[in-house]
């Protein structure tokens, strides 16, 4: 219940700082700059974790072959031991 009043809180302020000079804080042009300046900065950090998350389920894929490939062996194994 306090994140949600929290939350429309700062929703509020964040309309109120956008509002022209007479209603408000008119901070529109500021935020605007600010949104400019960071996504770039964004975009970068959301595409090094896209990279990362590549990364690991290409590991992850490979760690899974090995262990089929280790399973298939020791199931023929079984098998000769069996037929022995």
């Amino acid at each position: 219940m306090v994140s949600l009043i929290v939350g429309i809180l700062l929703i509020a302020f964040c309309v109120f700082a956008c509002l022209p000079a007479g209603l408000g804080l008119a901070w529109g042009t500021f935020i605007v700059a600010f949104l400019k300046g960071a996504a770039p900065v964004f975009a970068a950090f959301i595409g090094l974790i896209a990279v990362l998350i590549g990364l690991a389920d290409i590991k992850d894929k490979k760690e899974a072959k090995k262990e089929e490939l280790a399973a298939e062996k020791a199931e023929k194994q079984q098998k000769l031991q069996q037929e022995k």
